[in-house]
């Protein structure tokens, strides 16, 4: 099932207030990740959320890349990659395409989580493939997050080898998660309702 979306951004604070005003809705406070030195805020989409991430000028460096490409992260703030649950990640993991990544151990506050990120991070597609991750426990980020009335209600993609995308994403079970569209180059949209109505991200 999807987990969330995640809108990469040069600086935490420009991109939050590019996605509030985009969806006319606040976001709220995320944390920090020590291991990848990033951090975020977010927004409950129901059952899954909305993450703005960014690197974290007062982490300490990481010793390895970070998650979803960050450190090649240029330009304006947008949608960048996607995020699948699973209740099985080292199953999981049989079936997607080579370069998804190995399994790291993370933690935020009470919250606890298990997810494979590439070695060097960059997933596959050019991150159009989605971020596998399992969680422990019955805490979730959408079980803290206030309910503001937004909800998730279209998710595609446009990808050069849409064909090959397709067919990667159907292997997993992940087909019906998202439109999958050929077009020249890797692109993520989303559509959302929301208490001002139907608003867009891209």
């Amino acid at each position: 099932m999807l987990d969330h979306l995640v809108v990469s951004a040069t600086t935490l604070e420009d991109g939050a207030a590019q996605v509030e005003e985009a969806l006319g809705v606040k976001l709220q406070p995320g944390g920090r990740h020590d291991l990848m030195g990033t951090h975020n805020r977010l927004l409950g989409l129901g059952p899954a959320y909305l993450e703005v991430i960014a690197i974290d000028p007062e982490a300490v460096p990481p010793h390895r890349p970070r998650w979803y490409d960050l450190d090649r992260f240029a330009g304006a703030t947008r949608l960048t990659n996607w995020a699948v649950q699973t209740e099985d990640l080292d199953n999981t993991l049989h079936h997607v395409p080579p370069g998804t990544g190995e399994p790291i151990n993370f933690a935020r506050g009470d919250l606890r989580w298990q997810m494979a990120v590439p070695d060097n991070g960059r997933l596959p597609f050019d991150g159009a493939f989605p971020a596998i991750i399992q969680w422990y426990g019955d805490l979730h980020p959408c079980n803290q997050l206030t309910d503001v009335g937004c909800r998730l209600i279209q998710f595609y993609i446009t990808h050069p080898d849409a064909e090959n995308l397709q067919l990667a994403l159907a292997a997993c079970g992940l087909e019906d998660l998202v439109s999958v569209n050929q077009g020249p180059e890797k692109r993520v949209q989303a559509a959302f309702q929301t208490p001002s109505g139907v608003r867009y991200l891209g």
